[in-house]
């Protein structure tokens, strides 16, 4: 999860390095999406152990 976080903000902040604007726009999008990301690939996964439990 960290790992994801992680690798989007630092593709935000490149894109915003190759892309530049004044409000860090990439940063912001592709931070958020990696958070999303992040919490979606953690609760499939918890759903799938709960799911071999049973």
């Amino acid at each position: 999860m960290g790992a994801t976080i992680y690798l989007g903000s630092e593709l935000g902040k490149w894109l915003d390095v190759k892309f530049p604007n004044e409000q860090q726009l990439y940063y912001k999008v592709v931070s958020l999406v990696a958070i999303f990301l992040a919490i979606f690939s953690v609760i499939r996964q918890v759903i799938r152990l709960t799911n071999k439990e049973q």
